[in-house]
């Protein structure tokens, strides 16, 4: 950990080091403005801030350093306008001012600096147009003024900048058309103009910039024909021209670019016969099409893709079946065919595609049964077959995709029994749906195993039998739906389940449901008992045995504790009463005098005291002698994730003793054995946000005031993990189970056991992890583990908070409607009245700053310093009156 850091303010007398030529104080925690004096420093010549928690505006004094070479003062706070006076330093080769909250606009005195090799001035909130003055920059390599709010045309004087070869205009107004003088400049390797009002045809002239390899049209007003020789170069590897009215065959594009490796076309209007695309170009990385205009059947030459790790066709007119070469794709991770025309037999051959991670065929034509090949599918995370034709029973070795979280089989013509074996899918979180099938016989008990599942439906089917009791088990789910079967008995009586069954007509049209349901008859007690008997075999099989187990192991155990506690009686006499007055204080504490107390606390840790159950171990409540309320997390051991457990329980513990603020939740002690580890927490009396979103009473206690501080709080958490850290933290699984309440509703992020500090000098590498629903799309094809995947959590759950429930519906209609028709008024929480005129102003910003944190593009989302910054300022206008804002407003605007 990083030591020996600077704080504080800059005092004026800073200005009296007027024999200074370099000073670099970034990466420290220097506060307040930089001091007028500054402009005394007359001999200096590097100056670098950056990094630091400056305020306030750029002295125009700056302008008295006309030694200067570099200034960089990137990454703070620091607000006003960029000085005119910057005109004067004519020395200057690099100009760094992003990420910090400059306005106003670009001075044209920028112009006179004829020696600038590189301006970055991005994620600022400057306005106005890009000054035609830059034009005379001709030394400029990198021009950077991308997440700003510039609006106007790009200026046709850029094509002076004969030596460029960054530009990045991206995320901002820009109007007009792309001026033909670009195209000029033949040493741009990297140009990016994504998410901007452009429009008109893409000018034939950008075949000329022959060194291009990246470039990004996406998300404008973009018309007519790509030109076709857009390769001409033969240096592009990465196209995106998503989201524009683009048409015209793709084929020629795609054959004349044989140096691309990554194709993004999604949402326009190309045309074409889908065979060709994979006859052409063997090297593609990750090509998505979906959602155009293409035709045909799939080549069996696309098994030679070999390198391909993403493949989206979903949304077009393919037709035919699906070729067994698919199972040479051995690399791919995402595999998107869904509806289309598709027909025919799943390949057995995907057995092969072991890589796979998401994996959907919806809304085709498919026949035959489900190859129970699937099974070796290990890595998979989501599966959707629905809306096919297929045929058969579920294949047990569905069960051995153990890392499924999202599992939708619904609208075919499935039938036989549920497998048992799917209960072993512990970690399907999203969904389980099985409905709209002919599947009979009774639900297996098993499905109890599934304590992370939210949503299980088994609608529309042939069941029988019982509602096993196993369901109590189902903590966290916030609907179920079991209408139109053949279900009798009665309902499971767990406060859970029943909030569950809360879900429109959850029971509708069975044999004879009964239970403290509404619309059920309440059951007789002679069907209660028959039901017992029927299950107390299972009772002594499934609890008595594992309580004798549990006895024997902690007979051992504190028989050896007694052996210690003996020998040490003298020195835990004095330890205890020292415990008595404050039973956590000591940070470095080890566990041993608080076992008793947690033992007693929570009668050996009885399913009475449980108050949540997570993917690490269960959570209960403790009210210790001390008169403390804690909340104790007991890690599950079990056969095969005590490494894994292990590790995760050292890492929170880490974690939570090297970071202190009031939204992080508070680490009390812990207590570590062989045989039972936990953890002690301060106690939040209201949950987690979760819960309180799912239950009625709860969500409208919840009001949106509260809800507005609840998204700050998390906000202030995630800026302090990221930027005042050293090294930086990151959470890695933010989602709304992992934020809990205190009794005034205060946020705490909590569940640290997969956090990670960054390590500076490295790549940051890691296995995905994660809820799913929450994880920032870019780890479905990469493991680098940035802040930014914090960053798209937060937007999910701050879009879960205003809306009520999880926004993934939104999100993904979003992305390909846009969302021109959808009011705003109409996606808040229904349950809360509307906003009063104080906080509808922070409802909308905590919208539009969502939207900015779901980008696609990790670079392209704000820092959560930045997002901390805007929710506390709140300074945004309304576009419109707010009863008519639509929410491609408010994903069109900049924070």
């Amino acid at each position: 950990m990083q030591t020996n850091l600077i704080a504080g303010s800059i005092p004026s007398t800073f200005g009296n080091l007027t024999q200074l030529t370099i000073l670099y104080l970034w990466k420290n925690y220097i506060n307040g403005p930089i001091p007028q004096e500054i402009g005394n420093l007359k001999k200096l010549g590097q100056l670098d801030m950056s990094e630091n928690i400056l305020t306030g505006s750029i002295p125009s004094t700056f302008g008295n350093l006309t030694q200067l070479t570099g200034l960089q003062l990137l990454d703070n706070h620091i607000s006003g306008t960029v000085p005119s006076t910057f005109g004067n330093l004519t020395q200057l080769t690099s100009l760094q001012l992003f990420q910090n909250h400059i306005s106003g606009t670009i001075p044209q005195e920028l112009g006179n600096l004829k020696k600038l090799d590189d301006i970055d001035l991005s994620e600022n909130i400057l306005t106005g147009s890009i000054p035609s003055d830059l034009g005379n920059l001709t030394q400029l390599t990198r021009l950077q003024l991308f997440e700003n709010q510039i609006s106007g045309p790009i200026p046709q004087e850029l094509g002076n900048l004969k030596d460029l070869e960054v530009l990045r205009l991206e995320i901002n107004n820009l109007t007009g058309r792309i001026p033909p003088s670009l195209c000029k400049l033949t040493k741009l390797s990297y140009l990016v103009l994504f998410d901007n009002q452009l429009f008109g045809p893409v000018p034939q002239e950008i075949t000329n910039l022959t060194n291009l390899y990246f470039l990004n049209l996406g998300k404008n007003h973009f018309s007519g024909y790509l030109p076709q020789d857009m390769c001409r170069g033969g240096s592009l590897t990465y196209l995106a021209a998503t989201d524009n009215h683009l048409q015209g065959p793709i084929m020629k594009i795609l054959r004349n670019c044989s140096s691309l490796t990554h194709v993004f076309l999604d949402g326009n209007q190309l045309t074409g016969n889908i065979s060709e695309v994979f006859n052409i170009n063997p090297n593609l990385t990750s090509i998505s099409l979906s959602y155009n205009k293409l035709h045909g059947q799939i080549s069996s030459n696309l098994g030679e893709c070999w390198n391909l790790l993403i493949l989206r066709i979903s949304g077009n007119k393919i037709v035919g079946r699906i070729p067994p070469e698919f199972g040479n794709l051995n690399r791919i991770q995402e595999l998107d065919l869904s509806s289309n025309n598709l027909v025919g037999e799943i390949p057995k051959e995907f057995a092969r595609l072991t890589s796979l991670i998401k994996f959907d065929l919806h809304d085709n034509q498919l026949s035959g049964q489900i190859p129970p090949e699937i099974g070796k599918l290990s890595n998979m995370d989501k599966l959707d077959l629905s809306a096919n034709s297929l045929t058969g029973p579920i294949p047990q070795q569905l069960g051995d995709c153990s890392k499924l979280w999202f599992l939708k089989l619904s609208k075919n013509q499935l039938n036989g029994r549920i497998p048992y074996q799917i209960g072993n899918l512990v970690q399907l979180q999203v969904l389980l749906d099985l409905s709209h099938n002919s599947l009979s016989g009774e639900i297996p008990s098993q499905l109890g195993k599934l304590q992370k599942l939210e949503n299980l439906n088994l609608s529309h089917n042939n069941l029988s039998g019982l509602i096993p009791s196993s369901f109590n088990e189902m903590l966290s789910l916030s609907c179920v739906n079991l209408s139109f079967n053949n279900l009798v008995g009665p309902v499971p009586k767990s406060r859970t389940f029943q909030k569950a069954s809360a879900c429109p007509d959850a029971f509708i049209r069975n044999k004879g449901l009964c239970g403290e349901v509404q619309g059920l008859a309440p059951c007789n007690s002679s069907l209660m008992k028959s039901r017992g008997a029927r299950n107390s075999h299972k009772v002594v099989i499934f609890v008595v045995v594992p309580l004798l187990g549990m006895l024997f192991l902690s007979s051992a155990f504190f028989r050896i504790f007694f052996t210690f506690w003996r020998r040490e009686r003298s020195v835990e006499k004095e330890g205890r009463e020292m415990a008595r007055r404050d039973l956590f204080s000591v940070w470095n504490y080890d566990g041993r005098i608080a076992y008793e107390d947690i033992i007693d606390a929570t009668n050996h840790f009885d399913d009475e005291y449980c108050i949540g159950v997570g993917g690490s171990g269960r959570v209960y409540k403790a009210e210790l002698s001390t008169d403390q309320v804690v909340a104790v997390k007991k890690i599950q051991l079990t056969e095969g994730n005590e490494l894994t457990a292990e590790l995760n329980f050292r890492n929170e513990i880490r974690a939570l003793t090297e970071i202190r603020h009031r939204n992080i939740v508070r680490l009390y002690g812990f207590c570590s054995h062989s045989q039972c580890m936990f953890l002690v927490y301060e106690y939040m009396d209201r949950g987690s946000l979760a819960s309180i979103l799912r239950n009625e009473e709860g969500a409208r206690e919840l009001e949106w005031a509260k809800r507005v501080e609840v998204i700050k709080g998390i906000s202030h958490a995630l800026s302090y993990m990221h930027h005042d850290c050293t090294p930086p933290m990151v959470h890695r699984d933010l989602s709304s189970n992992n934020v809990l309440l205190d009794l005034e509703y205060e946020a705490c992020v909590s569940d640290f056991g997969t956090a990670r500090f960054l390590k500076p000098d490295s790549s940051n590498w890691t296995t995905p992890v994660g809820t799913y629903g929450y994880v920032a799309p870019e780890l479905a094809y990469t493991m680098a583990m940035t802040e930014k995947c914090d960053v798209y959590s937060f937007g999910v759950v701050a879009l879960e908070v205003i809306m009520g429930r999880h926004p993934g519906e939104l999100i993904s209609s979003l992305s390909s409607s846009g969302g021109e028709n959808i009011l705003l008024k109409d996606v808040l929480d229904q349950r809360l009245s509307p906003p009063t005129v104080r906080v509808e102003m922070e409802v909308i910003l905590i919208v539009m700053v969502a939207f900015a944190c779901l980008h696609s593009s990790p670079q392209h989302r704000p820092t959560m310093r930045r997002v901390s910054h805007e929710l506390s300022a709140c300074k945004k206008h309304l576009p419109e009156p707010s009863h008519a804002i639509t929410l491609y407003q408010l994903m069109d605007l900049k924070i």
